[in-house]
């Protein structure tokens, strides 16, 4: 058996998956491999036709638009993914960034790295933060990521948590305790912070434009910890940074850990405001998460290639 494996996996679970599987990085060899890990590639439809002996694909994360599925399915390659593993994780780096956002915590440190030392930041205009606690936050999908943010602003924060999706009910709502929202307009007219958590689908691509962030209340924030291209960049940058005639912009800041086109650079447009925080999709970058995700990937593949000897 080989699996194709040219991205970072927990050692751990590299060696379990060495354990039943030669491990191949070189792209000239794909078409030997049996399975493959993917986190960050793009297994396109001339990918996967290329690899001649592919039988299952294992999705390191929850996101499955890396692999052409309809692709996949005509081909007969069985694509996994591992939801669920990473979502503490990513739950956690989404209060960070409210925290980070609310905080200025760019703004404040990119002042400082210029040679601003402030004896008392409580008299320098414009570095006065706002607390999470007793705010509002709408969250827009309610995966397993969401329900455990939303566990966290609620039980941590005592913050009024508003939820929408299109699979979300009100009895739904009601058993998470949150406010049911009807339409993202709905959901985000009042919230001092709107948090991203859907998947990434050519129904959801560019979901979140200009004409959501005129609903969103005035200095909201914005945080994105799902995928990049749910939002129009060109109208987020409009909202971070065109002013009224009061100077203040439709969102006071946006904590991002995915952005459209990755890895970001320093030409992005985003790159420099000082009103927004960014990482570099980190989400699920923890020894905790790398692990249960890792073996999660290597157990599906070992079991998927084993059924397909017995079958054969």
């Amino acid at each position: 058996m080989k699996t194709f494996l040219c991205e970072y996996i927990h050692p751990k679970a590299r060696k379990e998956l060495e354990s039943f599987s030669e491990i191949i990085s070189d792209w000239e060899r794909l078409p030997e491999c049996d399975a493959a890990i993917n986190r960050n590639l793009q297994m396109t439809k001339e990918v996967l036709e290329s690899a001649k002996n592919m039988k299952v694909i294992a999705v390191h994360g929850t996101g499955m638009d890396g692999v052409d599925l309809d692709a996949a399915k005509e081909l007969e390659i069985r694509v996994f993914n591992t939801p669920y593993r990473n979502a503490a994780s990513v739950a956690e780096l989404n209060i960070a960034l409210m925290l980070m956002a609310a905080r200025k915590v760019t703004l404040v440190q990119k002042n400082m790295e210029e040679g601003a030392f402030f004896a008392n930041p409580a008299v320098v205009s414009g570095l006065q933060g706002t607390e999470l606690g007793g705010k509002t936050v709408a969250f827009l999908g309610i995966g397993e990521i969401a329900k455990k943010t939303i566990r966290i602003c609620r039980n941590g924060f005592e913050m009024h948590c508003i939820g929408w999706s299109r699979s979300l009910t009100k009895e739904k709502a009601a058993e998470l305790g949150i406010e049911y929202a009807g339409s993202i307009a709905e959901a985000v007219k009042m919230a001092d912070f709107v948090v991203l958590g859907m998947a990434l689908n050519e129904e959801t691509r560019g979901i979140i434009g200009e004409k959501e962030f005129s609903a969103m209340k005035q200095g909201a924030i914005l945080i994105n910890t799902a995928r990049g291209a749910l939002v129009d960049e060109k109208a987020l940058l409009d909202a971070l940074t065109e002013t009224d005639t009061d100077g203040r912009a439709r969102l006071s800041a946006a904590g991002l850990d995915v952005v459209t086109e990755e890895p970001i650079t320093n030409i992005h447009p985003l790159y420099h405001l000082s009103n927004v925080v960014l990482t570099p999709h980190i989400g699920a970058n923890t020894e905790e998460a790398l692990y249960r995700v890792g073996m999660a990937c290597v157990d599906g593949i070992r079991e998927s290639l084993l059924l397909c000897v017995v079958a054969y």
